[in-house]
């Protein structure tokens, strides 16, 4: 999505929806939100640039209330996979560029895909996937959207310290991407780092790679 401010919409204005619209907000976008629930209006009026308390399934709603007309459009529509698809289906229909749909299990997930959304979340797997990650394999940060294989992950200087990166060669011999260095002593991260400063014991490199690269690699 890059810096620039965006304008989303955010269909489904339930615990998931909102706690999304919400930070959306705070890191300086318009959010237009769309309910049928007078309560999660009322929740939301506040947080949000736009609110509209309306039915999301009747396709001239999605068209009057301008959300048709937005870049990005998320559906959170809580456990109605009927629901989820129809709009989905409606917003993609409309020339949406960009439907992005929470799912509740891997087969509503399936379903949309055919559809054609942009993007499908799973909340609960991903939270559990990304837990069971951080807890057997130290220094993991989180995964790359477009690709679950590659990682971010913090790795420790030991063996190394002394060596700068161009001699590590990280890239080259593992394609191993470093993309930050953390001084072990405490300070700022340096990002893009130079390639020829030398690394000291306890310098911390943020890097991406392979899930099975990471799992056991020693610096």
């Amino acid at each position: 999505m890059g810096n620039e401010k965006l304008q989303v919409g955010v269909i489904g204005l339930g615990k998931f929806g909102l706690s999304f619209a919400t930070h959306l907000v705070e890191l300086g976008h318009d959010v237009l939100g769309l309910d049928n629930n007078p309560d999660h209006i009322k929740q939301a009026q506040t947080h949000l640039t736009q609110v509209f308390l309306a039915d999301a399934q009747e396709k001239e709603v999605l068209e009057q209330t301008g959300i048709a007309e937005l870049e990005y459009v998320v559906v959170s529509v809580g456990d109605s996979i009927s629901a989820s698809a129809m709009i989905s289906l409606f917003l993609k229909e409309l020339k949406v560029p960009n439907v992005w749909v929470k799912a509740s299990n891997p087969d509503h997930g399936n379903l949309l895909k055919k559809i054609g959304v942009d993007r499908v979340v799973i909340p609960e797997d991903l939270a559990a996937k990304q837990l069971a990650d951080r807890l057997s394999h130290p220094g993991f940060i989180d995964y790359l959207p477009f690709d679950q294989d590659l990682v971010i992950q913090e790795l420790t200087i030991d063996l190394n310290a002394g060596k700068t990166l161009r001699q590590l060669d990280l890239t080259n011999r593992y394609k191993i991407q470093v993309i930050a260095v953390r001084p072990g002593a405490g300070g700022k991260p340096s990002f893009i780092p130079s390639p020829d400063k030398a690394l000291s014991a306890g310098d911390i490199l943020v890097v991406i790679g392979h899930r099975g690269q990471l799992e056991s690699f020693k610096l």
